[in-house]
């Protein structure tokens, strides 16, 4: 079995484990580690099939479950990019959510904040999402040039109207943006991930054999992914809004008024630096599904009562 597939299976954590796992995952050296690194904690966790996780008094064991969850794909075992593995979400994210939240000056400004965030999410939700279905590469290819193109519009859409009409309201300037970016971000989630639900996902026992390919599990894990990434973009979104529209009701803004960017970009990096683990952590890496809700081509093939898909990042 794929190691990182019996680690998600076989710890069966809370919530609050789950964040804390995170947190190490995220950690930014897990972008630069070297290959050879990687491939000697692969072969530590394959050679040692008892492993677990919580062995204390193995560091080397722990440090190899770190970099292989970290930089290893669950379903084809390969290499993450390292620009695209989690741990790099959140330092590559981060500017982008900020400039694209900023006010309009003219709409040229706002393209290639817009057409930034959206092409890293969609290809970042491709690199991540599940691989166990067969799709070929001019497929994924034309999925996202679509995706990025129908996201980027939308983005751009009410910043058009804003500056067409001369909007100014807290409304049009400030809420809509926010509710417009966390929507799109989960849609961006479905659509860039859309051959999931149409060709099925692998969903297999607890020992790890594939059952076989259930869309019905492919839906259920873009709709929990797109979930996660809604409460994570809405909320690093939001809350640097309401701090901002606060912080200029201040005597000290009235005597810097350069010092609100500075408040906005620190708070939307500490906001995104709590909500990418929270977001992460919301629901489990590897899915659980009852059986009676899969296909009956795949009730009818195993006896067992639940089943196991991996649901992407």
């Amino acid at each position: 079995m794929e190691p990182n597939v019996r680690f998600w299976i076989t710890e069966r954590q809370s919530f609050i484990q789950r964040f804390l796992q995170w947190t190490e995952l995220l950690d930014p050296t897990n972008l630069v580690v070297s290959i050879e690194k990687i491939e000697k904690s692969r072969q530590l966790l394959l050679t040692h099939e008892d492993a677990s996780r919580s062995d204390l008094e193995d560091k080397r064991v722990q440090e190899a479950w770190k970099r292989s969850l970290s930089t290893v794909h669950p379903d084809n075992s390969k290499l993450i990019p390292g620009p695209f593995r989690p741990a790099a979400l959140l330092p590559l994210t981060a500017p982008m959510v900020f400039l694209s939240m900023l006010p309009v000056k003219s709409l040229k400004s706002m393209i290639l904040p817009q057409v930034s965030f959206y092409t890293y999410s969609t290809v970042f939700n491709v690199v991540n999402g599940n691989a166990s279905y067969d799709r070929r590469p001019h497929e994924s290819i034309l999925v996202g040039a679509g995706v990025i193109a129908s996201s980027t519009f939308f983005g751009l859409f009410p910043r058009l109207l804003q500056v067409r009409f001369s909007l100014n309201s807290i409304l049009s300037r400030n809420v809509i943006p926010v509710i417009i970016l966390a929507q799109l971000s989960g849609m961006n989630v479905v659509a860039s991930r859309s051959l999931e639900p149409l060709r099925g996902i692998e969903v297999m026992d607890k020992e790890g054999s594939v059952i076989g390919y259930s869309r019905k599990a492919g839906t259920k894990a873009i709709k929990d992914t797109a979930t996660s990434r809604v409460v994570l973009f809405g909320t690093s979104a939001f809350i640097p809004e309401v701090f901002s529209y606060f912080f200029k009701r201040t005597q000290f803004f009235l005597q810097c008024p350069w010092s609100l960017w500075t408040l906005k970009l620190s708070c939307t990096i500490l906001v995104m630096g709590l909500m990418v683990p929270v977001s992460f952590s919301v629901f489990p890496q590897i899915g659980r599904i009852q059986c009676s809700e899969l296909e009956k081509e795949i009730q009818s093939a195993t006896e067992e009562t639940e089943l196991f898909y991996n649901r992407g990042v």
